[in-house]
C-alpha cells in the first residue's frame, strides 16, 4: 500500500505533452498523503499539484480525471514491499513478509487505504484497482513463499493452499481493521510464534 519511490512505471500517454517518469513517485507520495488528510470525496486535482510541488499540467498530462489519478495510484501500490524474500527457510520469509506488511499497515499507503474504504464499495474502479493491485500482489508473494517451503520440504503438499497460509496476513489485517489496536513488528512476531507457527507444525505433523 505505499507508492514505490524508486521504480516508476512508465505507462502510455493520455494525450498532451510526454510525461516526465521522475515526477510519478512523488505525485503518488502526495496523493497517498492527501488521500489519508481529507479523504477520496475532498481530493482535488489542483490539491495534488500543490501537495507534489508540480504545476497543474504535469497532473493532467498524467490523468484526466481525479478517479483516474487514484485508481492508477492504488495499481501501484506495494510493489516494492511485496518483493520476492528468500531467507532459505519458511519462519524466516514468514517473518520478513509478515514484517514488510506491518511497514504497509503503519505507512502512508495504510492511512490512504483506511481513508478510501468507505468509499470503494460506491466506485466499482477503485473496488478493481485494489483487487488487481494490491490485493494481488501480496497473494502472489505469500504463494510463492508457500510453494517454497513445499519445494524445500518444510511443508507437504496443500499447506499452501489450506487456511493456515491466510493466517498471517489475516490477523495482522484484522487488527488493523476491525480493533484500532496498534499493529507492529512486535506483534507479527507473537502471531508468528504463537499462532501460525504452532500451526505449520502440527500440519506438518499430520
Amino acid at each position: 500500500m505505499t507508492a514505490p519511490a524508486s521504480v516508476d512505471v512508465v505507462r502510455p500517454s493520455r494525450g498532451g505533452r510526454p510525461r516526465d517518469p521522475s515526477r510519478d513517485g512523488v505525485i503518488r507520495a502526495a496523493i497517498l498523503r492527501l488521500l489519508a488528510e481529507v479523504g477520496y470525496g475532498s481530493l482535488t486535482m489542483d490539491a495534488v499539484a500543490s501537495e507534489a510541488g508540480v504545476g497543474k499540467a504535469t497532473i493532467y498530462r498524467r490523468w484526466r480525471t481525479k478517479q483516474d489519478l487514484v485508481v492508477d495510484t492504488i495499481s501501484d501500490l506495494n510493489r516494492a514491499e511485496a518483493t520476492r524474500i528468500d531467507t532459505g527457510s519458511l519462519e524466516g520469509d514468514l517473518r520478513a513478509m509478515m514484517r514488510s506488511l506491518v511497514s504497509v499497515i503503519t505507512g502512508p499507503a495504510g492511512a490512504a487505504t483506511l481513508s478510501l474504504l468507505s468509499t470503494v464499495p460506491h466506485q466499482p474502479a477503485l473496488a478493481a484497482a485494489f483487487h488487481d493491485g494490491p490485493l494481488a500482489v501480496w497473494r502472489q508473494a505469500f504463494q510463492e513463499l508457500w510453494a517454497r517451503a513445499e519445494e524445500r520440504g518444510e511443508v507437504p503438499p496443500g499447506v499452501g493452499t489450506s487456511v493456515i497460509a491466510e493466517v498471517p496476513s489475516a490477523v495482522l489485517v484484522q487488527r488493523w481493521l476491525l480493533t484500532g489496536r496498534a499493529v507492529d513488528e512486535a506483534f507479527a512476531d507473537e502471531v508468528l510464534e504463537t499462532v501460525v507457527l504452532p500451526l505449520i507444525r502440527s500440519a506438518t505433523a499430520a
